[in-house]
């Protein structure tokens, strides 16, 4: 499955296109080394694919590439992170 970021001034977004559909997780920026995940949303035609979890992957991959931290203010993510405890090193 591909993602890609659609980056702003102020945030963005990580999008999974899968079988004609699309799911994303999006962000805002507060600061260079610092982004607060806010929503995250699969459309029901995907729901149990594991997409919102590649999603959830792909950010903290990038959160670690990048150098920043998350803040976890989507529920989703924020269950994602409790389930994995190996992610604590950029989910805030």
């Amino acid at each position: 499955m591909d993602i890609r970021n659609e980056e702003g001034a102020s945030g963005g977004r990580y999008a999974a296109e899968l079988e004609g559909h699309e799911a994303e997780m999006t962000y805002s920026r507060t600061s260079p080394k610092l982004i607060i995940i806010d929503h995250t949303a699969v459309p029901d035609a995907l729901r149990g694919k594991g997409v919102g979890q590649a999603l959830a992957l792909h950010a903290v991959e990038a959160a670690r590439a990048g150098g920043w931290k998350i803040i976890p203010l989507c529920p989703f993510f924020k269950a994602q992170a409790q389930h994995h405890p190996e992610w604590k090193d950029v989910v805030n």
